[in-house]
């Protein structure tokens, strides 16, 4: 049964709330821990002068820090929304908004995804979930979305274990790369697919480079688990212990990136999923990823102030300066030569 508005509201109220209030982490761990860079002793580079620059679809942007979808359609994800769109116009960041079906579902709510006012040049995604492809959103509602918070491209978000775990999901998921490939050809924007938290495997990325995809966003397990956010929301014990039994599942966000790369090559590859420090990032841009994207250390920023956003971006971006000075990387493409070692 469709959901009405007051439950698609408080769905996501539900889930700022949970995310803010609980223990959500998965028991997976990101794989990142298994490697460590081979450390330059005599850098021949002055760290004022390193380059985090990196161009996407044809912009510049300062590092390759994605600020990562979170949340929407409620009056405080307008608040944390508009935090981290001002934070990301400041660094020229870019930023996913959360999943967008309830300014769909609710047209009143479409003011919680509106933040061109406070970043007026920064890169901004739009988001809906890929399912609701199947639950009659169409290529014309995901051009709209694009268009109402004028976006320079549209995320499609895979979640099927989070909706199956949750207690309004949507579960069929027949047929939906081919109307993925109908809304990349139709849009008119670039189309980035992730998934939220389990990772994406190389016969996805195979797929999805078929469907003419523009990005993969890997999203690997190691972060925050939506399916024990929805164990939380469960409305029976049934319910809850499903859920429960998911808290290690998915792909690690390092294999999830070495994975799409020789899946997709030449294709942008976004790493995310339990990143919380430049370092880790540093790691997966190693492994092959074009940017990586942080939440769950900004979320609870958000809900204070665009300074506190901002002061995790700037150690963030500090600790890849760091890194890459400590690697002998003057600039991206060096960072994505640096050396790992596997030590586990």
């Amino acid at each position: 049964m469709p959901e009405d508005n007051d439950q698609v509201t408080q769905r996501k109220a539900d889930h700022i709330r949970i995310n803010l209030e609980n223990d959500v982490q998965s028991r997976a761990r990101t794989g990142l821990e298994r490697y460590r860079f081979v450390h330059e002793a005599l850098p021949d580079l002055d760290m004022a002068r390193i380059d985090t620059s990196v161009t996407l679809f044809g912009k510049v942007l300062a590092a390759p820090i994605l600020i990562s979808s979170m949340t929407g359609g409620t009056e405080q994800a307008q608040k944390i929304n508009r935090n981290l769109a001002a934070a990301a116009q400041h660094m020229r960041l870019p930023m996913g908004l959360g999943s967008m079906r309830a300014a769909i579902v609710r047209p009143d709510s479409i003011a919680s995804f509106h933040v061109r006012d406070v970043a007026p040049t920064a890169m901004i995604f739009a988001n809906v979930g890929a399912v609701q492809l199947n639950y009659g959103i169409t290529p014309d509602d995901c051009r709209r979305l694009v268009d109402l918070v004028e976006a320079e491209a549209l995320i499609l978000h895979l979640n099927p274990l989070q909706e199956a775990t949750q207690p309004e999901g949507d579960t069929n998921w027949v047929g939906l790369a081919g109307r993925i490939a109908v809304v990349v050809r139709q849009v008119g924007v670039p189309v980035i697919v992730k998934e939220v938290g389990w990772g994406i495997s190389e016969r996805a990325a195979r797929t999805l480079v078929e469907a003419g995809v523009a990005a993969i966003d890997v999203a690997g397990a190691g972060g925050t688990s939506w399916s024990q956010v929805e164990m939380y929301r469960a409305e029976s014990d049934k319910q809850r212990r499903i859920a429960q039994a998911f808290d290690d599942w998915g792909i690690p966000t390092a294999e999830a990136i070495t994975g799409v790369r020789r899946s997709a090559p030449g294709l942008p590859v976004f790493a995310s999923g339990g990143i919380v420090n430049g370092v880790e990032g540093a790691k997966c841009l190693a492994l092959g990823a074009t940017l990586f994207g942080m939440a769950r250390p900004l979320l609870r920023a958000a809900t204070q102030s665009v300074e506190a956003v901002l002061a995790e971006l700037e150690i963030a971006v500090g600790q890849l300066r760091v890194a890459m000075l400590c690697t002998g990387s003057a600039n991206l493409e060096a960072m994505s030569h640096a050396e790992l070692v596997r030590i586990a």
